[in-house]
C-alpha cells in the first residue's frame, strides 16, 4: 500500500511555528488548528511550493490558485534553500521542523524570507517573547 503523505508548502513551516490561533477567519484558522495539532503527531509530510492542505480553507484560494501565489512562491523556494531541501521532498514533520527552527528562525532569516507577509508582526512578537524569556533565564543562573 503506497504511504499518503500530507501536502504543507514550505514557507507553512514558519506559520505553524508561530501559529496562535489567528487567521483570515474562523473557518481558516479552525481549519489551520487542526493541522497544528495533526503536526503534533509528526506525520510524513511533502513538501510542495503550490496550494496544499492549510490552503484548501484559505480565502486567498480561487478555483485552486492563490491570488498572491508569486509571493508565497518565494517564501517558499527561500524555506526550501535555507533548509536545503527540495520540493516534492518527503520528510517528517519533525525533521522539517527543527530545520526550519535550526537555520531561519533561530538564525534571524525568518524576517529576511517573509517579512512582508501580512501576519508578520505576530511572528516578531513571539521572536521578541522568547529573546526576553532566555534573557531572563540566563539572568537567573
Amino acid at each position: 500500500m503506497k504511504q499518503k503523505f500530507l501536502k504543507i508548502r514550505a514557507h507553512h513551516g514558519m506559520c505553524l511555528h508561530f501559529f496562535e490561533g489567528k487567521g483570515y477567519n474562523d473557518e481558516f484558522t479552525g481549519h489551520m488548528q487542526k493541522i497544528y495539532e495533526k503536526m503534533q503527531e509528526n506525520p510524513e509530510i511533502e513538501l510542495v511550493v503550490q496550494g496544499d492542505e492549510i490552503c484548501k480553507k484559505c480565502p486567498n484560494l480561487e478555483n485552486g490558485i492563490c491570488k498572491t501565489q508569486e509571493l508565497v512562491l518565494g517564501y517558499d523556494k527561500e524555506v526550501l534553500k535555507k533548509c536545503g531541501l527540495v520540493k516534492d521532498m518527503k520528510i517528517s514533520w519533525k525533521d522539517f521542523s527543527k530545520l526550519v527552527e535550526e537555520r531561519i528562525i533561530f538564525s534571524g532569516e525568518r524576517q529576511n524570507i517573509c517579512g512582508n507577509c501580512q501576519w508578520s508582526s505576530i511572528c516578531e512578537k513571539k521572536v521578541e517573547e522568547s529573546l526576553l524569556e532566555t534573557k531572563k533565564n540566563c539572568d537567573t543562573l
